[in-house]
C-alpha cells in the first residue's frame, strides 16, 4: 500500500514539474474562437489570434478603431466592449500555455504597446531573414497578410515546415 501511495505522489510530482517547466505547453497561439469577432474583425482582415498580443495592446487597438491602420472600422460601443473583452481574456500575457504568445508577451517591454504584431520584437526577429522582395510583391504585400504564407494560420499554428510563399515555395532558413 506504501509503495502505492509513493507511486502515485511520484505521479502527480512529475505532472506538476512538467506543467511549471513548460513542458505542457502546446506550440501556437490558441486559435481565434469568438463568432462576433469573427464575423466583425475577421470579415475584413486575417482574424489574428487574440495571444498575439498583449491585453494592453488590444486595448489600444479597440480604443482607436475610428482610424484601424487608415480605415473606419468603428463599432457599436456593445460589440466593442464584447470583442475587447474576449481580446483581453485570451492575450498573449493570458494564454502562456501556448509557447508563441508566451514569447511574443515576453519580448515586448512593458513600456512598449505596439498594435501592429509585425511590430512586436518577436515577429519582427522570426521575419528578419526573408527578403524584403518577397514580402513585397503584390501576392503577399506585408506580413500582416500571415495566412498567404503561413498555410495553417488559421488554426493558429505557425510552423516554420508549413510556410509556402508565393513564387518561392517551402521556407527554409
Amino acid at each position: 500500500m506504501r509503495s502505492l501511495i509513493i507511486v502515485g505522489i511520484l505521479i502527480f510530482s512529475n505532472l506538476l514539474a512538467a506543467d511549471s517547466w513548460g513542458w505542457n505547453q502546446r506550440k501556437g497561439v490558441a486559435p481565434a474562437t469568438d463568432k462576433l469577432y469573427i464575423e466583425e474583425c475577421a470579415s475584413c482582415h486575417f482574424g489574428y489570434q487574440a495571444g498575439l498580443l498583449p491585453s494592453r495592446s488590444w486595448k489600444k487597438v479597440m480604443s482607436g478603431l475610428d482610424d484601424h491602420f487608415g480605415t473606419d472600422a468603428s463599432l457599436e460601443p456593445e460589440d466593442n466592449q464584447k470583442i475587447l473583452k474576449y481580446l483581453v481574456d485570451n492575450s498573449a500575457e493570458k494564454f502562456t500555455n501556448y509557447k508563441r504568445s508566451k514569447r511574443i508577451n515576453n519580448s515586448i517591454s512593458r513600456y512598449s504597446t505596439p498594435i501592429a504584431i509585425t511590430k512586436t520584437p518577436y515577429m519582427i526577429k522570426k521575419h528578419k531573414q526573408i527578403p524584403i522582395k518577397l514580402i513585397k510583391q503584390k501576392e503577399v504585400s506585408s506580413l500582416a497578410n500571415c495566412k498567404t504564407c503561413h498555410t495553417t494560420a488559421d488554426k493558429g499554428i505557425y510552423r516554420e515546415r508549413d510556410i509556402l510563399i508565393p513564387n518561392y515555395g517551402k521556407w527554409d532558413d
